[in-house]
C-alpha cells in the first residue's frame, strides 16, 4: 500500500510540478509533487485559511501546522514580515518542497521542520493554522486540536478550516470542548473557519 500524504516517508519518485498563484496579494511560486496533499493547485480549505484567518498585526509569531509543500505558511510569512512563522509536516517530501518554496519565495521569517504533529515542536505561538488531515481520521485531528492548546501563548488562537458536513461540525464541537468556546469567521465552497481562543 502507498504512503498517505501524512505518512513521514513516501515511496513513490518526486515529480515536481510548478503552481503560481496569487494569495492575500502577494505571487507566489510553489513547487509541488507526488506525495503531498492537494499537489495540483491550492485546495479551497486552504485558499479559505489564507485569505480570511483572523491574525491581528501585532501577532508575533504563527505555526502552520500540517504545512504540506508550505502554502499558509508562505503566504503569512508574506503578510507579516515582522513575524516568526514556523511551518511543521509529518511528511519529510512535504518539507523538503517547503524548504525550496521558503527559498524561490525569497521568504527571510520562515522555516520549516518534519514533525509528527508537535513531537519536534516545543516553543509556544500566538497562531495555529490548521487544515486537518481529515482522511487520517477523527481521532488523529483530535489530538492536533488538544495538542494545539498547549503550544498557544494566553489569547493565542487556534484557525481550523474544514469541511463543515464532512467532518468539521465536530472538530468545531470538539474545539469547544478544549477551549471552552468556538466561533466560526468565515465559509466558502462548504469550508468553513473555526477559531477557538486559549484564555
Amino acid at each position: 500500500m502507498n504512503p498517505h500524504y501524512f505518512s513521514k516517508q513516501q515511496e513513490t519518485p518526486l515529480h515536481e510540478k510548478k503552481v503560481r498563484v496569487t494569495l492575500r496579494g502577494h505571487l507566489l511560486h510553489f513547487t509541488t509533487g507526488s506525495g503531498v496533499f492537494s499537489k495540483t493547485k491550492i485546495d479551497d480549505g486552504s485558499f479559505l485559511l489564507i485569505e480570511k484567518s483572523d491574525i491581528p498585526e501585532t501577532v508575533t509569531n504563527i505555526l502552520d501546522l500540517g504545512c504540506g509543500y508550505g502554502p499558509v505558511g508562505i503566504a503569512m510569512a508574506k503578510v507579516f514580515p515582522k513575524a516568526k512563522i514556523v511551518m511543521s509536516d509529518i511528511n519529510e517530501r512535504a518539507i523538503f518542497l517547503t524548504q525550496k518554496n521558503i527559498r524561490q519565495n525569497k521568504i527571510q521569517n520562515a522555516t520549516a521542520i518534519q514533525s509528527d504533529g508537535f513531537e519536534n515542536i516545543k516553543e509556544t505561538f500566538d497562531v495555529i493554522l490548521l487544515n486537518p488531515p481529515q482522511t487520517a481520521g477523527k481521532e488523529i485531528c483530535f489530538k492536533l486540536i488538544r495538542e494545539s492548546k498547549d503550544h498557544l501563548n494566553k489569547n493565542g488562537t487556534l484557525q481550523l478550516v474544514a469541511r463543515h458536513q464532512k467532518g468539521g461540525k465536530s472538530l468545531s464541537e470538539y474545539m469547544k470542548v478544549v477551549f471552552g468556546n468556538v466561533k466560526e469567521i468565515a465559509k466558502n465552497k462548504g469550508y468553513r473557519i473555526y477559531v477557538s481562543m486559549n484564555k
